[in-house]
């Protein structure tokens, strides 16, 4: 019988994708996320500001920092999704989170694409619409990658390494309190 700690899953395919319950993962999709989210907040603004430019051409930039962050996301998802057993449960989700961000990739650089082709000097509704349609697609997926993580334990510690976080007793009893 496999036991929690010899899982694939739990373990990093290389060490490039993080210490065994520390994935990188997890932390590099904050940039794009971040990005994308300041940017449709900037593009809000540049609606309803006198310097509509000013707050375009932030959005702008905003979506290309997301960009590049997802890519580089990715490449560390895709080192974690090498560590699922194909056909299981666990891998048709980080299949379909995948799928999910590719189209939010798509979204964003469609929409990078049409500002720069605008001049970047306000945001056009089919700007502001792929903005919007790439949050709530990134609002799935984002929640997949949850079920990945929390339910499936996806490149988390085994709940045995994880108790060591709940135990008031030290781990060496030896140690000053």
């Amino acid at each position: 019988m496999t036991t929690e700690t010899t899982l694939p899953t739990k373990r990093p395919r290389t060490a490039l994708a993080g210490p065994y319950g520390h994935p990188i993962h997890p932390i590099l999709i904050t940039v794009p996320i971040g990005a994308w989210v300041a940017s449709f907040i900037f593009d809000l603004i540049s609606k309803n500001s006198d310097r509509p430019e000013v707050f375009a051409e932030g959005a702008f930039w905003l979506i290309i920092i997301g960009l590049i962050g997802a890519v580089l996301a990715a490449v560390f998802g895709l080192m974690d999704l090498l560590t699922i057993p194909s056909k299981t449960p666990a891998a048709t989700t980080a299949l379909t989170h995948m799928a999910l961000n590719t189209i939010v990739l798509v979204l964003f650089g469609i929409s990078a694409l049409i500002r720069e082709s605008d001049g970047r000097d306000e945001v056009s509704n089919t700007a502001l619409g792929l903005s919007i349609a790439g949050l709530l697609v990134l609002g799935v997926s984002g929640f997949l990658g949850g079920k990945l993580s929390y339910s499936y334990g996806v490149r988390v510690a085994d709940e045995r390494t994880q108790a060591a976080g709940y135990n008031r007793e030290p781990a060496d009893r030896n140690a000053v309190r």
